[in-house]
């Protein structure tokens, strides 16, 4: 069964749809020899007693929080690109749009949000020039030149070959995705280009690829189960992640939700697929916490695109360029706390994001079916997972250019 494009948001022609898939069969089978089952299937069962459900988790980067506390996640989180390149790994990215007020003073105008997969993109730049061009300016507004998608001096992107146009677009545009390949060819993490840097024109940190969704739902579709004496019982998060000493997973919102779901299928004997069409959803936003003047914000700053309904991959928040408000005329309340708005990390913290997934019926699961696991069940340290060290890292070098007092590292639970 082919998958449409992500969110049915662009029509192609038979040939690029055929490539998307092609993309999607090649991570599959590049995990299946160590993670394949009969739990996980590329084809979603489409029986009577087969069932869709939302697998769901907030757009706000989890690790810094854990590692510091909430208010300096924010702080790190909003830091630009460098916020964005080093801590949005949740399949969900965001850049604020900053302009100048009355007075010259420049401020945060707006924040765009995007869960659309790199490798899309990444296939349409490779294959069809123009039909990227004309995605950019769709999303942007702007139409973009061939060198701004291509890099210096490319004024014909068809005069390239495919491998040259997809390093030369991976280059300016898409950063290197982890990809060994890119990477060799001089491709750097981050794109050197303005458009996806300036703009959140699709996600781009390494971990927030295609092949990592598919990993994350392959790796928790098995029947993971403990021994007990009142018999096999379903294993705990914990005892998942630390029995293949991936604990640091678990500290983020993405992994565990995603690789949970499907074990607690897998349990079930139910086959887990990616319902068609395969793709990272933008999904609630309590956009009645956010108000202007004591009212709700209107209608209109809220704008979701890039997708059927319930499959936005595209989310602007706050006013038009003609409208004299700006980003931080609105307020967030949470709990009993009003806050002003000073940034993306409160809007992606109020905005559940993640796949659909389509579950077959149950079946009886085999003693030899079982992943039976015997660690410590003992709860996951996240403040001392390896994650923390470069986000440290991270807030030193931030220090080191602000002047900002050190935060206190802490636990803390989250605040909404």
């Amino acid at each position: 069964m082919p998958y449409d494009p992500p969110g049915r948001a662009d029509h192609l022609p038979d040939d690029l749809v055929g490539r998307w898939n092609g993309l999607i069969e090649a991570a599959h089978a590049a995990h299946e020899p160590a993670l394949g089952s009969r739990f996980f299937s590329l084809e979603p069962d489409t029986g009577a007693d087969a069932t869709t459900v939302q697998v769901g988790w907030f757009g706000d980067p989890a690790e810094p929080g854990f590692c510091l506390d909430p208010e300096a996640a924010e702080q790190l989180s909003d830091w630009g690109v460098r916020g964005r390149h080093e801590l949005h790994n949740e399949y969900c990215e965001y850049a604020v749009q900053m302009a100048a007020d009355a007075n010259g003073v420049v401020r945060p105008k707006r924040v765009q949000v995007t869960t659309e997969l790199a490798e899309y993109w990444l296939m349409l730049a490779t294959w069809s020039p123009p039909t990227v061009r004309e995605l950019v300016e769709e999303v942007l507004g702007v139409r973009p030149t061939w060198q701004e998608l291509y890099g210096p001096g490319v004024s014909d992107p068809e005069a390239l070959d495919p491998r040259q146009r997809t390093v030369a677009f991976a280059t300016h545009v898409a950063g290197n995705g982890g990809d060994p390949e890119l990477a060799e060819a001089g491709v750097p993490a981050q794109p050197m280009g303005t458009l996806n840097t300036a703009n959140a024109l699709f996600i781009t940190h390494p971990i927030n690829g295609l092949d990592d969704l598919l990993y994350i739902v392959m790796f928790g579709a098995r029947p993971y189960a403990r021994q007990t004496p009142d018999g096999f019982q379903p294993a705990s998060r914990e005892e998942i992640f630390r029995a293949f000493d991936v604990e640091h997973l678990a500290c983020r919102h993405a992994d565990p939700a995603a690789a949970m779901a499907a074990a607690g299928a897998a349990v079930a004997g139910r086959t887990v697929a990616f319902t068609n069409p395969l793709g990272m959803y933008l999904k609630s936003f309590t956009a009645e916490l956010f108000t202007l003047d004591g009212a709700p914000v209107p209608d209109e700053w809220v704008r979701f695109s890039r997708g059927e309904p319930d499959r936005f991959q595209r989310l602007e928040f706050g006013p038009g360029d003609d409208d004299p408000h700006f980003l931080d005329d609105v307020t967030v309340t949470l709990g009993d706390v009003e806050k002003r708005v000073r940034g993306g990390y409160q809007v992606v913290r109020q905005l559940e994001v993640g796949p659909f997934v389509t579950l077959g019926p149950e079946s009886p699961v085999a003693d030899d079916e079982r992943v039976v696991l015997q660690g410590s069940d003992e709860p996951i340290r996240c403040n001392e997972a390896r994650a923390c060290e470069s986000v440290k890292n991270l807030q030193t070098r931030f220090e080191e250019q602000h002047g900002a007092t050190r935060v206190a590292p802490r636990t803390m639970a989250r605040d909404r």
